[in-house]
């Protein structure tokens, strides 16, 4: 099991070519044998206390091996959409779990 938490920042005014990145790719998560386990939506006003901004998402997911989660990032699909996640995130912060 693979488990991957991402910090997602995002440029601002992109929001909306986000969500379109995000509703063409994580359908595809579960053809890989994984989870999208949390998907959550932060401000700054959450924010209680540290040195970071606040992410615009924080997204928990696992996949069963190292092997499903190599093939989901090099899924054609994903690869064809790259392109709006790269004009609407500033940053991914990803901590993975073995």
């Amino acid at each position: 099991m693979v488990t991957i938490t991402q910090f997602v920042y995002i440029k601002e005014g992109k929001e909306e070519i986000f969500q379109q990145f995000e509703s063409l790719v994580l359908p595809l998560i579960p053809q890989y044998n994984g989870k999208l386990l949390l998907r959550l939506r932060t401000s700054q006003e959450q924010l209680i206390e540290g040195e970071l901004d606040a992410p615009y998402e924080v997204h928990l997911v696992s996949f069963e091996s190292e092997a499903d989660l190599a093939a989901y990032m090099a899924d054609q699909t994903r690869e064809q959409y790259l392109y709006l996640k790269e004009d609407s995130v500033l940053k991914v912060m990803t901590v993975k779990q073995p």
